[in-house]
């Protein structure tokens, strides 16, 4: 369990500053829009790219989040579904999952 906790804990340090990196670059910190319309069309098509980055990032660190939550809870290795033991396996292999294998393929089907 230790192993998990630290690496979660490594990868929310990992996604803040991802985050803020993001966030820099949303708010333009390092400098406005060229004046050129051309080189704008390719800064707008960046700001898409680094919207979706951000809100993939801030969604992986709320399942840290929560895995860690459940984890200081005594909860992290029981399925937030079902309540079932999650497989070792799985949590090794997605130390941020909450949830189980079983549960996990329902919600995608």
């Amino acid at each position: 369990m230790t192993d998990r906790i630290e690496f979660l804990t490594d990868l929310r340090r990992e996604l803040k500053a991802r985050i803020d990196k993001y966030s820099a670059h949303q708010h333009r910190d390092n400098g406005p829009l060229e004046a050129d319309f051309a080189e704008q069309a390719i800064q707008r098509q960046n700001d898409e790219v680094v919207d979706g980055l951000d809100i993939e990032a801030r969604e992986e660190l709320r399942q840290v989040d929560r895995a860690l939550h459940r984890i200081e809870e005594g909860e992290g290795d029981i399925c937030e579904q079902c309540g079932e033991f999650i497989n070792p396996e799985r949590l090794k292999i997605l130390p941020q999952t909450t949830i189980c294998v079983e549960c996990a393929e329902e919600r995608a089907g």
